[in-house]
């Protein structure tokens, strides 16, 4: 991660995608409505007996039909019935070897608790656990598709290489930690499944799991470390331009945004990018 733009030397895939957009689902919308009514109003008539028709003429009030007292009925209320919520993503398969889209458990389960403590003590920031997993694809698959222990600590360090110049794009970093995260004490290289420096990594080290200590090394303190470096300074990740430069912290490469970005809404939608449209990260 940072200015040096490292490729790591555990195995680690670089995949490059566009971003893709999310898929907002539709809920339909009934209003439904009738009603009737009707009146039986029997008509009056009146009748003279026969002993009165004999000693007068009948008089018979004629039937009078009456005409039904209008009723006045205002229509019911349309019943709008509430929008359906959003579908979820469908479940994402636990190892890359069933998909693209595969994230072990154990990362999500890191994740998705950077994502839990983040909302707790840097509320403004809108940290998605889909956007530390975008970050956790490009730098590692995942720890290398979740080698890990049930606690996040990984059975095998994962190191960046020696960033002493020999390779191509990388910077030269002196070293910075006396050699006590990554082995080297003459260089600098990036350490764990997030790919810190260790002078980044000392400065944002944050307990993930609460087991007391922070090691660049366990996924879950890897990823409270990484959003709490990308929430630095006020960033919030619902704004697009904001989270951009966050990300650009980590590479200053508009492609390794790109990268992440499009990760991110995949594992969101369920929807793996194509392969054919990712950025080259150089």
């Amino acid at each position: 991660m940072g200015r040096h733009r490292k490729r790591s030397s555990s195995t680690l895939r670089r995949n490059t995608v566009i971003a893709l957009t999310g898929l907002i689902p539709a809920g339909a919308i009934t209003v439904a409505s009738g009603y009737g009514a009707s009146a039986d109003i029997p008509f009056l008539r009146t009748h003279t007996t026969a002993s009165e028709s004999a000693l007068e003429p009948t008089d018979v009030t004629p039937a009078v039909d009456v005409a039904p007292a209008p009723t006045t009925q205002s229509a019911p209320e349309p019943v709008v019935p509430p929008a359906p919520e959003p579908a979820p993503a469908p479940a994402l398969p636990e190892s890359l070897a069933a998909g693209p889209l595969g994230v072990p458990g154990i990362n999500v389960a890191a994740y998705r608790s950077a994502e839990t403590l983040l909302a707790q003590t840097t509320p403004g920031c809108s940290m998605n656990w889909a956007l530390l997993a975008g970050i956790g694809r490009v730098e590692s698959t995942h720890a290398n598709d979740g080698k890990a222990g049930a606690d996040g600590t990984l059975f095998e360090p994962i190191l960046g290489p020696v960033l002493d110049g020999s390779l191509a794009g990388n910077n030269v970093i002196m070293d910075t930690d006396g050699g006590e995260l990554d082995g080297n004490p003459t260089y600098d290289r990036a350490v764990g499944p997030m790919q810190f420096l260790p002078a980044t990594w000392k400065h944002y080290a944050t307990d993930g799991n609460g087991d007391g200590r922070a090691d660049p090394q366990n996924l879950f303190d890897s990823a409270a470390t990484t959003g709490k470096y990308l929430c630095d300074g006020g960033l919030n990740m619902a704004d697009p331009i904001q989270a951009t430069q966050a990300i650009l912290r980590y590479n200053n490469s508009m492609a390794y945004v790109a990268n992440v970005v499009a990760w991110s809404v995949a594992y969101s939608t369920g929807i793996a990018p194509s392969e054919a449209d990712l950025p080259r990260i150089h």
